[in-house]
């Protein structure tokens, strides 16, 4: 395991959690972060992608740990969560990006197991990590929580209604997590993206507008600068997406997106 140099007052640096950092956005938000003078731990399911991701961080010095974790298995947060912290030294942001997309298959079919693996991956997985980090955050006083979303929350799609419904959930429990820790100077950003060229990508019905891992990782850091309450990537998306909210329901369901 890379031993990090301490921070002092002409080095500092800031420490960062991202849970689903193999690839994709989480993989692109590392390099973005080990870039800007991060020090990451990195979680995911596959040891090897990480692993690879490692070795080039920790170049020319260490700014990255790796620790392997289905975020389906809940029993294993608080114990690895001590240990994160006790190997960063500490906490500063975390990144919640672990997602899962499967559609059922057709508008004429229906899989319980699908749905029920995007609920516990896409939403109980966020719930685990970010109800152990918040109190930690709130009595600090300070610290940001980052949690990707989706437009497919935006409003009930035909396509696939466990993403969707997975993604809605998810982006309410975020708004209540940030209405209740402003108030302690805990800054919560909501990531709402249209269509991204990652892996879940293959499992979209119809692509609109595809942007790079690396250009929404871009987008996902200024806003947490700017301490931004939630944002759409690429921007774009807050205008289609009004226009569906606001479609009349007789219209809407007549949609096939």
């Amino acid at each position: 395991m890379p031993r990090f140099t301490p921070p002092t007052p002409l080095t500092p640096y800031q420490r960062a959690l991202i849970i689903g950092a193999s690839s994709g956005i989480g993989e692109a938000l590392a390099r973005r972060l080990a870039a800007e003078n991060y020090r990451l731990a990195l979680l995911a399911r596959r040891a090897e992608r990480l692993q690879a991701l490692c070795e080039e961080l920790n170049q020319p010095e260490p700014r990255a740990i790796f620790y392997v974790h289905d975020v389906t298995h809940y029993q294993e947060v608080p114990t690895l969560l001590e240990r994160i912290l006790a190997d960063l030294g500490g906490l500063d942001a975390v990144f919640y990006v672990a997602g899962l997309n499967e559609p059922p298959g057709g508008l004429d079919r229906y899989d319980f197991e699908k749905d029920r693996r995007m609920i516990e991956t896409n939403l109980l997985g966020a719930m685990a990590w970010l109800d152990a980090i918040a109190p930690l955050f709130q009595q600090a006083g300070r610290g940001q929580i980052v949690g990707i979303s989706s437009v497919a929350g935006e409003r009930g799609r035909v396509g696939n209604p466990g993403y969707g419904a997975s993604k809605a959930a998810l982006t309410s429990y975020l708004e209540s997590l940030r209405n209740r820790l402003t108030r302690h100077g805990v800054h919560v950003l909501t990531v709402k993206p249209g269509f991204v060229q990652t892996e879940m990508l293959k499992a979209a019905q119809k692509v609109f507008f595809p942007i790079s891992a690396e250009r929404a990782a871009g987008d996902i850091v200024r806003a947490l600068k700017q301490r931004r309450q939630e944002i759409y990537t690429p921007w774009f998306w807050r205008y289609i997406m009004f226009i569906l909210r606001n479609l009349p329901s007789p219209i809407f369901r007549r949609l096939t997106i």
